[in-house]
């Protein structure tokens, strides 16, 4: 573990923000057809290079350089969270409908918490 825990719940925040926004980015690779073969991947392809960027710009900001580590780890991380990013980005309807899910369990919780 090389990365900075700021620096990895940065990763994680863009990456969320970059899930719930999936809708945007697949719009942008449609533009692409008939050059792309394929919209999803164009699209994860997008989201991975501005988590990426992201990530450099981290580093640059804190006048530092990643390593080796730091990129695996980084890897790593993307790999991990590379299934929900394609979940987004195949079936958005469904993940904006656990979203809301979510929204509204944590709501009853806080309410059977108030009580």
């Amino acid at each position: 573990m090389v990365i900075s825990k700021e620096n990895k719940d940065f990763i994680d925040s863009l990456i969320d923000y970059y899930i719930s926004e999936a809708e945007s980015y697949r719009q942008i690779a449609e533009n692409f057809v008939p050059e792309i073969e394929s919209v999803p991947d164009t699209a994860f392809g997008i989201i991975t290079g501005c988590v990426y960027s992201g990530f450099l710009q981290a580093y640059q900001n804190q006048q530092q350089t990643p390593g080796l580590e730091d990129m695996q780890e980084f890897n790593q991380i993307i790999k991990e969270r590379a299934p929900l990013i394609k979940k987004a980005l195949l079936d958005p309807s469904k993940l904006q409908s656990n979203e809301k899910e979510s929204e509204n369990k944590d709501e009853q919780d806080s309410t059977e918490n108030d009580a």
